[in-house]
């Protein structure tokens, strides 16, 4: 009888640390379902919808790695709040698909581990609010110390610069090297 008590202890204490350890995961899956109806919301109204009444974030665009298949809803803000639902847009750039420095963060371990898949000349689309499509073509991809380098958001054109943390399998998260994605828009 003690056996069986203790085992049942240990099942449950070991279901507890699997589902605290995938709670960012899951989180991101269910999100990005709700993201989605949001998202089409948007498109319909032509006007944000919060994902659910207490978000403080909404989509402001969808973002298509079309090599990785990949649809990710883009939120607005890239706060620690955001990100854990998807990829977030920095407010201090330039509205997705629009002209200038647009940049976008995601999580390496979550939405935007499929950057590491994503090489130069690769095509990647962007959905505007108002449901127009702006192309890009990945120019540059570089790993960079967030100590020392900066993204500019003065450039002219119209560019769209994807961010993550680096390396994609640190056991450990909030190192400083970036992982940056750099595309122009294609006309």
């Amino acid at each position: 009888m003690k056996a069986r008590v203790i085992t049942f202890l240990i099942l449950i204490v070991g279901l507890c640390f699997l589902v605290s350890g995938s709670w960012i995961q899951i989180k991101a899956v269910v999100a990005q379902e709700l993201l989605e109806r949001s998202w089409e919301q948007t498109l319909e109204q032509g006007s944000p919808v919060q994902p659910w009444a207490w978000a403080d974030h909404w989509p402001v665009a969808q973002l298509k790695l079309l090599r990785a298949k990949s649809e990710l809803i883009v939120l607005s803000g890239d706060s620690g709040s955001s990100l854990a639902f998807a990829p977030g847009w920095n407010t201090n750039s330039a509205k997705p698909g629009e002209r200038g420095v647009t940049v976008i963060s995601g999580h390496r371990d979550t939405h935007f581990k499929i950057l590491k898949d994503t090489g130069v000349g690769d095509l990647i689309e962007v959905v505007t609010e108002q449901g127009e499509t702006v192309n890009y073509k990945v120019k540059t991809i570089e790993i960079v110390d967030s100590r020392v380098a900066s993204i500019k958001t003065e450039q002219s054109g119209q560019v769209l610069v994807l961010v993550t943390c680096y390396p994609f399998g640190a056991v450990v998260a909030g190192g400083p090297l970036r992982y940056v994605v750099t595309a122009e828009a294609v006309t």
